[in-house]
């Protein structure tokens, strides 16, 4: 069995109760009282769970700031109406977990007299069968009663939020450069995007000097207007290293120097006034630009560079997969929640090519909405004249592949 060990706490314990004041803004708890609270690792209030197999477990204790002169009774329990209460608090997006996957072993603990941490329950993830996949878990842990000595709990440290990672091991597509095409869906595919995101986890195998220009893929209108193109080595950027983002009427670089042999998420995001680009989970805009009222229309996906003879000289190598179309800009706090997947039926999901697929010419998009793409249905403009001309062998090199490397925890 799994077993990770945690103390939990939304207050760092020091020397004394004068040293928690770390605690929440608007905590009015007296400190010169002994407080209760669920011990962490860390400072905040939400844990890591790492889940690689079942049956996994996470040690839970509640501390006490000082010693206690008597015995401290303290019940805790799962308590998942909590994860609507802190999701509207901090705009993200958490699931509680499925009743039938989670255990809490004891609810009742004990500080003992002259001590100041109690008895250890654990927190037991049995089963992740009833998981949805592309959801993200939250199981809260409270401090429901306590009795017995003079001890109150700190507020701000009643409960611990334990966010279910799982170690996932997912495919991808590898990029031959004989595979690059276009995809152009029918018009009653067609969607105008006011506002919308892009989202894309790459693993390049290596990047070349500026000039040297590697392009991933773009998405776009039916004649490749008001288009989204991210390609690295562009002439003007800082290394070749550096993705750009090719956007409606601008251009942006990212400030990340990208590391080969490594996935990356990159998320572009555009609100109707402004475009911003982040690189994982980091809340941070790694490039920004500026444009109001652009509208964004979304009939075709190009994979890798089609034109002429560039397929090859502007060859990525490297993986993707996890491309997601939506059709509002995401915050960063829900762009954290799906580093591995989201929801496929989440709130404005246009379409969503997860490619976590091991064979076959089609890419399938699992939000539903009907924007597969066969890959034998695919054109390119071979002579660069503006003709498309029907390119069905580029199916012949879409590649599925999965190893060690493909691991994620989200």
């Amino acid at each position: 069995m799994n077993i990770k060990h945690s103390i939990i706490a939304a207050a760092l314990l020091m020397t004394g109760a004068a040293a928690l004041t770390g605690c929440s803004d608007g905590d009015d708890f007296d400190y010169d009282k002994n407080g209760l609270l669920l011990k962490k690792k860390k400072k905040v209030n939400v844990q890591k769970f790492v889940v690689e197999d079942t049956p996994a477990a996470y040690s839970i204790t509640v501390q006490a700031t000082k010693k206690v002169a008597q015995d401290v009774k303290l019940t805790v329990a799962l308590d998942p109406s909590l994860v609507d209460t802190y999701n509207e608090a901090n705009g993200s997006s958490y699931y509680p977990i499925p009743e039938s996957c989670v255990q809490l072993e004891n609810s009742e603990l004990t500080i003992s007299a002259g001590s100041a941490i109690s008895t250890a329950t654990n927190v037991r993830v049995v089963s992740t069968e009833d998981f949805v996949e592309g959801r993200s878990y939250l199981v809260p842990v409270t401090i429901k009663q306590v009795s017995g000595g003079d001890a109150e709990v700190i507020e701000s440290s009643r409960t611990l939020y334990l966010r279910i990672s799982r170690v996932i091991n997912f495919h991808h597509l590898s990029y031959d450069s004989q595979a690059s095409s276009n995809f152009i869906f029918s018009d009653d595919k067609m969607v105008n995007l006011p506002a919308y995101t892009i989202q894309f986890k790459f693993w390049s195998n290596g990047f070349g000097n500026v000039g040297n220009i590697k392009r991933v893929l773009a998405i776009e209108g039916k004649d490749e207007q008001e288009a989204n193109m991210f390609r690295f080595g562009e002439n003007g950027s800082a290394g070749g290293d550096i993705l750009q983002w090719v956007l409606p009427g601008g251009r942006a670089f990212s400030s990340t120097h990208f590391a080969a042999n490594r996935w990356y998420l990159v998320t572009c995001t555009y609100d109707g006034a402004a475009f911003n680009m982040y690189v994982d989970d980091n809340p941070t805009p790694d490039a920004t630009a500026s444009g109001s009222g652009k509208v964004t229309p979304f009939q075709r996906f190009e994979l890798g560079m089609s034109w002429g003879g560039y397929y090859s000289s502007q060859y990525f190598s490297g993986r993707l997969a996890e491309i997601r179309l939506w059709n509002r800009a995401l915050a960063p706090s829900e762009i954290a929640t799906g580093m591995c997947g989201v929801d496929s039926k989440s709130e404005g999901l246009v379409a969503y090519w997860k490619m976590n697929q091991s064979e076959g010419t089609t890419i399938y998009d699992v939000s539903g909405n009907g924007y597969d793409m066969d890959w034998t249905q695919t054109k390119r403009d071979t002579r660069e004249n503006g003709v498309l001309v029907d390119t069905p062998t580029a199916a012949n090199y879409l590649h599925w592949g999965i190893d060690d490397n493909n691991k994620c925890s989200e």
